[in-house]
């Protein structure tokens, strides 16, 4: 990629469809740790009108109440106004939830079983996973997907405190961000589109997103005269969240990582138990590349590691610097294995997964939040140094 180019992210609200069901996917995993903190989840919703359908594979010795939690969860994101088609007291709520496949639990239980070659605790499936980190922002995320975050979450913080009556749950936002010498200048492009009350004129809503949410929340020296504000562009957004499109767990895996900054490994985050490297890899990844940009190694990190089912060392690790580190990226990924530990129950363990912490990382990025580094362990520096004194 050129140096000087155009980035565009995107992020979405929490009424929107899909984060609907990622929500109540990890509303179902936290219920799950919250009783019984070696729970097997993966837990796929999907919502459409008035119905939402949970599926997938539960072995847990919690007692749900799967209905509760969904409609908590439905009530919570802000669907309980009349004209809501997708109301929280309304839906029909289908349950198809069966458990764990034994041959998948064989493989990821600290068991000896014919046929697996170790005893100790495998990975949930095959895969790859990528962590991303770069010295952009404060929290060492891409720029574009951060900003699109904060007027997102801007938006649902008024939304929620009664400030604007006409605002409604499905909401997304984009922005597009001109760099040169690869470092941010200038934010080119900002789009965001809010479901609204029947009643509102478009003209309302665009001078209250520009001035009380864009304004206040993006960074004015990257705003100019050039820069574009598209407010919802198609004039009208009345009828949104699952009325208006279909949701499914998972389908914003994008969204929840770096905007496409990062690469991603296609494997989704929300409804799955920390076994699942999928989700718990992802997060250790962050956590590997965040600390070697804030141990000053490099301004930007990528790790990837690979795994095979049932097998508890990843069967490859590999870290690119993109050219900005200070030492070989060799030297970087040699320290990066003397200092962590990417064996799935390692991951459990040094991340403090199997606890109920889920529901925080659902909107609004699964990265990139510092404000609770008690739930959110992987957003630590806390091996900076540590990787700074094995760099040979």
């Amino acid at each position: 990629m050129s140096k000087n180019y155009i980035f565009s992210s995107e992020s979405v609200g929490e009424g929107h469809p899909d984060k609907v069901c990622d929500t109540i996917s990890d509303a179902v995993l936290d219920a799950c740790f919250e009783q019984d903190r070696a729970s097997r989840v993966a837990c796929e919703t999907y919502a459409k009108s008035n119905l939402v359908v949970i599926g997938g594979e539960i072995t847990t010795k919690a007692k749900l109440d799967f209905n509760a939690i969904a409609r908590a969860a439905i009530r919570e994101i802000g669907y309980t106004n009349d004209d809501d088609v997708f109301h929280a007291d309304k839906v029909l709520i289908m349950n198809c939830i069966t458990s764990q496949s034994p041959d998948i639990a064989q493989g990821v239980d600290a068991v000896a079983a014919e046929g697996k070659d170790t005893e100790e605790q495998g990975a949930g499936d095959q895969g790859l996973m990528f962590g991303y980190a770069c010295n952009e922002t404060p929290e060492l995320m891409p720029a574009p997907i951060m900003y699109a975050h904060q007027l997102g979450r801007e938006l649902t913080r008024v939304r929620k405190a009664g400030k604007v009556k006409w605002l409604r749950p499905d909401a997304k936002s984009q922005v597009s961000v001109q760099y040169e010498n690869d470092q941010p200048v200038r934010i080119t492009n900002i789009v965001v589109s809010t479901q609204h009350a029947a009643d509102v004129k478009h003209s309302t809503i665009k001078d209250f997103i520009i001035n009380e949410i864009i304004k206040k929340v993006l960074p004015a020296k990257l705003i100019d005269k050039k820069t574009q504000f598209l407010i919802n562009p198609t004039g009208r957004f009345v009828v949104g969240g699952p009325q208006g499109d279909t949701g499914l767990t998972g389908r914003k895996i994008i969204v929840d990582s770096y905007g496409g900054m990062g690469r991603h490994g296609g494997g989704a985050f929300s409804g799955k138990d920390p076994s699942k490297v999928d989700r718990s890899a992802a997060y250790m990844g962050r956590y590997v590349a965040k600390n070697i940009v804030a141990a000053g190694l490099a301004t930007s990190a990528e790790i990837q590691f690979a795994y095979a089912i049932g097998y508890p060392d990843p069967v490859s690790v590999c870290v690119n610097t993109f050219g900005t580190g200070k030492v070989s990226d060799e030297a970087i990924e040699k320290a990066v294995q003397e200092v962590f530990s990417f064996k799935p129950a390692a991951i459990i363990k040094q991340l403090n997964l199997l606890r109920p912490i889920y529901s925080k990382t659902t909107n609004y990025g699964h990265f990139g939040k510092v404000d609770d580094l008690k739930s959110i362990t992987w957003e630590k520096t806390d091996k900076a140094a540590a990787l700074r004194k094995a760099v040979k």
